[in-house]
């Protein structure tokens, strides 16, 4: 397994590795300019950075596959094969959820954030008696608070999934995301690890540890993102964050069959 010629200033991603033979998960960096056609950009600028991730990918243009993200519970099951380059099916709309998984892991797939945690997940190759499938999660504190990790990780497994590893990418850390006093606490009663604080004492959230927690009790391994810059959003320029820059961008973690 080998890492991407390393991620620099001017790369459109903060961490690119191969991790499994044929298998690539990213996550993008704000020099990959805006992905997300709700925020930021005209849509024409929008669909040009998305062109442009793609050739950096090495996948066809209009191929990586995107959600309608809504803080839900929902998870989507692509089909299992590819259509055909140029159909009228190789471009459906988006579907409306925050899961999105890929029976056999032939669709390029990508989650929007700029805060939120993405979560890339992926079962063992065939090969190795896995079933290939890969999926992308986007959790919020909704969506940690709805278990859409949980129905994520379920629906690998109704897709005969056993071995699966997760990829957690940057998102705003537990001692910048402060909230009232009484959110911090009721998440705290289901998943203690998401009780934090700032440095000022005040009450936060610390969304990635809940997130390892219910990857955890769902029997999942977390990668680790070896190389990689300050995972913060709020605290690393080179990304994109809600709270410094409200509707400046989103970033994308992805993965892709090479």
């Amino acid at each position: 397994m080998h890492a991407a010629a390393g991620p620099g200033q001017d790369s459109p991603f903060y961490w690119n590795e191969e991790v499994r033979p044929g298998l690539r998960v990213a996550f993008t960096s704000a020099a990959a300019g805006n992905l997300a056609l709700h925020v930021g950009d005209d849509a024409d600028g929008v669909r040009g950075n998305r062109r442009r991730l793609e050739a950096s990918m090495g996948i066809p243009s209009g191929s990586l596959r995107f959600m309608s993200q809504t803080h839900s519970d929902r998870v989507a099951v692509l089909g299992s094969t590819v259509p055909t380059a140029g159909t009228v099916e190789d471009h459906p709309g988006p579907p409306d959820a925050d899961g999105m998984v890929s029976r056999t892991g032939t669709h390029p797939l990508a989650v929007l954030v700029a805060d939120c945690v993405p979560i890339v997940l992926a079962d063992a190759s065939v090969t190795d008696g896995g079933t290939g499938a890969t999926a992308v999660v986007h959790a919020g504190r909704a969506g940690v608070g709805n278990g859409i990790v949980t129905k994520a990780t379920t629906a690998l497994r109704n897709q005969g999934a056993g071995n699966l590893t997760a990829w957690i990418g940057p998102s705003v850390c537990g001692s910048c995301y402060e909230v009232p006093e009484d959110m911090m606490l009721a998440m705290a009663q289901s998943l203690p690890e998401a009780a934090s604080r700032t440095p000022s004492g005040r009450p936060a959230l610390d969304l990635p540890a809940a997130v390892r927690r219910q990857l955890d009790d769902a029997g999942v391994v977390v990668g680790q993102l070896s190389g990689a810059g300050a995972p913060c959003t709020l605290e690393n320029a080179g990304l994109y964050s809600h709270r410094r820059a409200p509707g400046a961008g989103r970033i994308a973690g992805l993965v892709w069959r090479t």
